[in-house]
């Protein structure tokens, strides 16, 4: 890899991480239910550049999430990288297609919430703030443990959010201007 291709995919790091963060916080600042959209900066690296660039933006992410969000963002870099290395597996080959960004994000509606829900249960007894409390908060009132609530609540979330994201990312790489503007050199 040549200087100036790895000084670029840096700097595209450095965007898509503030894309995440962006993302991230107006859609939690909104309450939106069953949305987060903090991944999706991670999921167009991983998808492009794979997997070790794609877990270094979701890492970067998380960090400068902090000053938002507070030192308990930190944990979830865990997850940020776990979504980097299903995308990064799913885009080796030929690309990050439609059906695979769709099976990729029905991965991670699994794996994300997997890895999140002992963190958020760690930190937060299980409510965020985000807008899947309230579905966790149902599940809970009607007898489910605390783990299955959080579990389930945000299998559903990251149902709707990571299905979106790759399909959103997989799309965009099929239009040709913005193929140009990823590939200009």
């Amino acid at each position: 890899m040549q200087i100036h291709s790895r000084t670029r995919i840096i700097a595209y790091c450095a965007i898509a991480a503030v894309i995440n963060l962006v993302l991230g916080e107006a859609v939690g600042l909104l309450h939106i239910p069953l949305l987060f959209l903090d991944t999706l900066g991670t999921i167009y690296i991983a998808a492009n550049f794979g997997i070790g660039w794609g877990a270094m933006t979701g890492f970067l992410s998380n960090v400068l999430m902090v000053p938002f969000s507070g030192i308990m963002e930190l944990p979830f870099a865990i997850v940020s990288i776990a979504v980097a290395i299903v995308v990064g597996l799913f885009s080796k080959g030929k690309g990050f297609t439609l059906s695979k960004a769709i099976i990729a994000g029905l991965i991670l509606a699994f794996v994300a919430p997997a890895i999140g829900t002992p963190i958020r249960l760690w930190l937060y007894g299980g409510f965020t703030g985000s807008g899947t409390d309230l579905l966790i908060f149902t599940l809970k009132a009607s007898g489910k443990s605390m783990i299955s609530a959080t579990f389930m609540g945000t299998v559903v979330g990251n149902f709707v959010d990571k299905i979106l994201s790759c399909v959103v990312i997989s799309v965009l790489q099929t239009k040709p201007r913005f193929q140009t503007i990823l590939h200009r050199g």
